[in-house]
């Protein structure tokens, strides 16, 4: 019998997802990274009450890091070794990849930003990375007027054909 896949993420069960970002971002790129996690913050994440509206990702000492990411404490856990909810967490990527995200950050106007964790198949946590450069307001309201025009358009077009 063939296995289910499950729904979400790149094949994978989404946990969080920052639907702000692509509102605010013209998303050029999209990375996926690991993610370091105490065992604590893996059951909490497995609970799906993590919040990354806020999280950005910085570089230090030649590594990336999720800073800002909310994942509460697991309450059975938090008596023994709990952990921090807002601390960094180290993202995990090939050198190759960080070195070019480095490049883009450098430029003017660009940053990365989550926009889903979520666990792949094989049960590991991934965040779905963004490079993103910042969105203006007439861009924002150019990118709604289009979205209204495109539900419009396809529900004249639903009418007309009945």
């Amino acid at each position: 019998m063939a296995k289910k896949k499950k729904k979400g993420g790149p094949d994978g069960d989404i946990v969080a997802q920052n639907r702000k970002a692509r509102h605010d971002y013209f998303i050029e790129e999209t990375f996926e990274a690991g993610i370091m996690l105490m065992g604590s913050e893996v059951k909490s994440l497995r609970k799906g009450s993590a919040t990354i509206g806020d999280a950005y990702a910085v570089e230090k000492d030649g590594e990336l890091y999720l800073v800002n990411a909310y994942i509460p404490e697991y309450a059975p856990a938090a008596a023994y070794n709990g952990h921090t909810p807002k601390r960094e967490r180290k993202l995990l990527m090939h050198r190759r990849e960080i070195d070019r995200l480095m490049a883009n950050i450098q430029r003017e106007g660009y940053t990365v930003v989550p926009l889903s964790i979520y666990f792949n198949p094989r049960g590991m946590a991934k965040v779905e990375l963004g490079l993103g450069k910042g969105k203006h307001k007439a861009d924002k309201r150019q990118a709604t007027k289009d979205r209204d025009w495109k539900r419009d358009k396809a529900r004249l077009l639903s009418h007309s054909n009945r």
